[in-house]
């Protein structure tokens, strides 16, 4: 079944409320006010009930129309961003753009690298998947990304460049038994307690048969095992530097490193072509160049 309405009538509707009167927004459209005044009247006619009313020269929302208006507003947006999509398609943008970033990778840097794109290229979607640092290339690949951002320096033929390291510190909380031990802490004083360690479902186990450990799939749920005492754990310094500012969670005082760095490298897989403009802008912004 066809509206009744036209998505015009609505943004004739809108006009006029936002710029305050019938002349206003016949000027802003570009049409004389006896249309804009037919097209209101049309739509009101073809819903059934009086959106306006007229105090003055001035036009006023019925209860009834700010009710459908503010329905409505949100359709507008979207038919103009679809309008928007469809336009940069035709001048050959990229439509989307497959993103894998290891979970070690900052989240505030992230986003706001993300929000950034969007502004320059509001048309390009990204899909981004996150993955742990020890899944294999054979997993990797099967992800079919244009970009990675992840631990290994090569991806079967293609060459990864350097981004950043992340910092791995050894923690526990605040009130485990491993801070009433004698420092600096051993490795075989460790290995009494649990360790708390970030897997894939398919990784094998790989902790001594002295220690037990306890695994997770990811950061955060890690992070809640070492918070509530289920044993110590490496975790991204960046992703729990509050708990640490509160106090919750304290820095393990090692006999040997209590740092761990990770590096993480970009790939930039090309397919058969050469890299896009919205992959390069996106690069770009991963490096911090823009």
């Amino acid at each position: 079944m066809l509206a009744k309405t036209t998505l015009e009538q609505w943004e004739i509707l809108q006009a006029v409320i936002d710029l305050g009167g019938y002349t206003q927004a016949a000027n802003a459209l570009h049409r004389s006010q006896s249309s804009v005044s037919y097209q209101l009247s049309l739509l009101q006619e073809r819903l059934g009930i009086t959106l306006l009313t007229i105090h003055g020269r001035k036009a006023e929302l019925t209860s009834e129309g700010e009710s459908l208006l503010a329905q409505v507003r949100p359709v507008i947006r979207s038919f103009h961003g679809l309008e928007a999509r469809a336009h940069s398609l035709k001048m050959g943008e990229q439509s989307s753009i497959n993103l894998v970033v290891d979970s070690t990778f900052p989240k505030d840097r992230l986003f706001h690298l993300l929000s950034a794109f969007q502004k320059q290229h509001p048309a390009t979607r990204i899909h981004l998947t996150e993955v742990l640092r020890n899944e294999t290339p054979k997993q990797l690949k099967a992800r079919d990304a244009d970009i990675y951002v992840i631990t290994q320096r090569e991806l079967d033929d293609i060459a990864g460049q350097w981004l950043m390291n992340v910092d791995f510190i050894a923690v526990a909380h605040c009130h485990h038994p491993l801070f009433t031990l004698p420092t600096p802490l051993s490795h075989e004083a460790l290995s009494r307690y649990p360790c708390v360690e970030i897997v894939t479902r398919t990784t094998p186990h790989t902790q001594p048969s002295s220690a037990e450990s306890w695994t997770f799939t990811t950061f955060e749920a890690a992070t809640q095992a070492v918070l509530h005492q289920v044993g110590y754990g490496w975790l991204p310094e960046a992703r729990i530097a509050e708990h640490i500012t509160r106090g919750e969670l304290q820095i393990l005082p090692l006999q040997q490193g209590e740092r761990r760095t990770t590096p993480l490298y970009l790939l930039a897989e090309e397919k058969g072509q050469l890299l896009s403009k919205e992959i390069l802008t996106l690069i770009s912004l991963l490096f911090g160049r823009l």
